[in-house]
């Protein structure tokens, strides 16, 4: 049997299960799910971008797999740092969900303004530097306040009445089958909204020289979506950055190559912008780099 180790919110335990489910279809492995609270769960109402180091949601997991408590971590794919622990190596990326994001509006602050659906004025929450940096440029005249928790509870204190909107990864909708009453939701382009590199697709991680459960694992893989994270994290590597970092990026496969769209804020607080194109993920995030820092 082997020891799956988790986050324990609603979204964490999809992902798990999801695992799980795969694991037992493609490659006929049994395993269970062992929950593990880590620091980012522990310290849910501070903004990420007050929290000192990396890692916040996935360090106590990490540390669980190098003890041999657990045999297998399932992240969102996102929350792991560009440079992971010795002993340790995602072993398999499954096939991407949902990228992009989508902004959760009470009713009574829509409106049909552009680019944003909101009244003028709004109170939008989030805890995130990158999509601060965005709505900032799209909509100066909205009220940005921190905002953390799983996405009911987000949803929820938006639903009350304390946030006019949130904006929320659309995979993270779509994978808990949320509908929430009272709420209407819109879907952002990615040029209005770039997603956190990795946003929408998960890492399997096991230890280094593991190698029947890395067999395994494999069957697990998706090499199209492994392929953009790649050109993704690369580019979040390049500025040795985290969680907090205002970067957004998103790649696609195109031609034989990648497609590299990327937004960071820059030192001066305004948005840089790219859209290039290399033949592999290391191009193509060196491309974006030395774009973004011209």
């Amino acid at each position: 049997m082997i020891i799956l180790g988790s986050r324990g919110s609603d979204l964490a335990l999809w992902q798990a299960r999801h695992v799980r489910q795969l694991l037992s279809e493609r490659a006929g492995l049994d395993s269970r799910i062992e929950i593990i609270q880590t620091a980012g769960d522990r310290s849910g109402d501070v903004s990420l971008a007050r929290l000192e180091g990396k890692g916040f949601f996935t360090k106590e997991i990490e540390e669980a797999l190098l003890r041999g408590d657990i045999d297998l971590a399932v992240h969102s794919h996102k929350d792991l740092p560009t440079q992971g622990p010795p002993g340790l190596v995602v072993a398999a990326v499954p096939e991407r969900g949902a990228a992009g994001e989508c902004l959760a509006v009470r009713a009574e602050a829509w409106s049909e303004a552009s680019p944003l659906p909101l009244r003028e004025g709004a109170v939008v929450g989030t805890g995130s530097a990158r999509r601060r940096a965005q709505l900032a440029a799209l909509r100066p005249d909205v009220e940005l306040r921190d905002l953390r928790g799983n996405v009911p509870t987000r949803l929820r204190k938006v639903a009350e009445g304390q946030y006019d909107a949130i904006v929320l990864a659309k995979a993270g909708l779509e994978r808990l089958g949320v509908a929430p009453d009272g709420l209407r939701i819109h879907d952002l382009m990615m040029e209005q909204m770039m997603p956190a590199p990795a946003q929408g697709a998960l890492a399997i991680q096991i230890r280094a020289g593991d190698a029947a459960l890395a067999a395994g694992v494999a069957r697990l893989h998706h090499e199209p979506t492994a392929r953009c994270v790649e050109a993704e994290r690369h580019l979040l590597a390049s500025f040795a950055g985290g969680c907090s970092l205002p970067l957004g990026a998103h790649a696609t496969l195109e031609n034989g190559g990648l497609r590299l769209q990327a937004v960071l804020e820059a030192s001066d607080g305004r948005l840089r912008r790219c859209d290039v194109r290399g033949l592999n993920p290391a191009a193509a995030a060196e491309a974006a780099r030395l774009m973004l820092t011209r």
